[in-house]
């Protein structure tokens, strides 16, 4: 029998590291833009006004989105490399405590004290690797997987701007009325939240579908307070 453990199978991500600013991104960007452009739209028929409220709800989304994810991420990851640098200092002011203290987490998720008492042996014999095994079970992160506020940054910036720009495409290309960028903005509506699907639980009809009626109720409702403005000419 080999010594290597053989793979059954394999876990999707649940974490969000990615999936989370690039969903939300894209989504936000729709839904808001198409919103957004729906409420200009049932106010005035000048399609110059309607697009350029598309684009600036476009500039200043993604913008937006950006920074807040920028300093969000920075924040988290900046509390968590000061939790660590705790840690750190704790297994080397203290080893003994912190080996015994990861002995007992062991044993509380069940292994035998004596083959506990081992394990942390071993470990705390590589102070890198004792590190990374505290910051799991005390921080539930490691030193060296932390996430990258740059990189939440652009990928939220890039995925709202793919969002926004669909309900804002058929203005630009000299559409008259909003009905076509009802058409594109629900269509994407649904495939956008079918493509979720597959990392997820859900049929992609339901998420789609959901993913629809959100968006189709922001719109109308916004279409409707534009509506009662331009109507009551303010």
């Amino acid at each position: 029998m080999s010594g290597r453990a053989e793979m059954h199978h394999q876990h999707r991500d649940v974490t969000g590291g990615w999936l989370r600013p690039s969903v939300f991104g894209a989504m936000d960007g729709l839904v808001s833009n198409f919103a957004l452009i729906a409420g200009v739209a049932g106010g005035t028929a000048d399609t110059k006004v309607i697009a350029l409220s598309g684009v600036a709800g476009l500039a200043a989304g993604a913008l937006s989105m950006a920074g807040g994810e920028y300093v969000s991420v920075a924040s988290q990851r900046e509390l968590a490399q000061a939790e660590i640098a705790v840690e750190r200092r704790e297994l080397a002011r203290h080893p003994e405590d912190e080996q015994a203290e990861l002995a007992q987490s062991f044993v509380d998720k069940g292994v035998s004290p004596d083959l506990a008492a081992e394990v942390a042996g071993q470990i705390s014999r590589n102070p890198d690797r004792a590190l990374e095994v505290h910051a799991r079970n005390e921080l539930g992160v490691a030193p060296g997987e932390l996430p990258s506020p740059l990189v939440a940054a652009v990928s939220s910036f890039l995925s709202f701007s793919v969002g926004a720009v669909l309900p804002l495409l058929p203005y630009l290309f000299g559409a008259r009325d909003l009905l076509a960028s009802a058409v594109v903005s629900c269509l994407a509506l649904f495939a956008a939240g079918a493509l979720v699907s597959a990392v997820t639980a859900r049929t992609w009809w339901f998420s789609g579908l959901r993913q629809l009626v959100v968006g189709g109720v922001a719109a109308a409702v916004t279409f409707g307070v534009g509506n009662l403005i331009g109507a009551a000419g303010v």
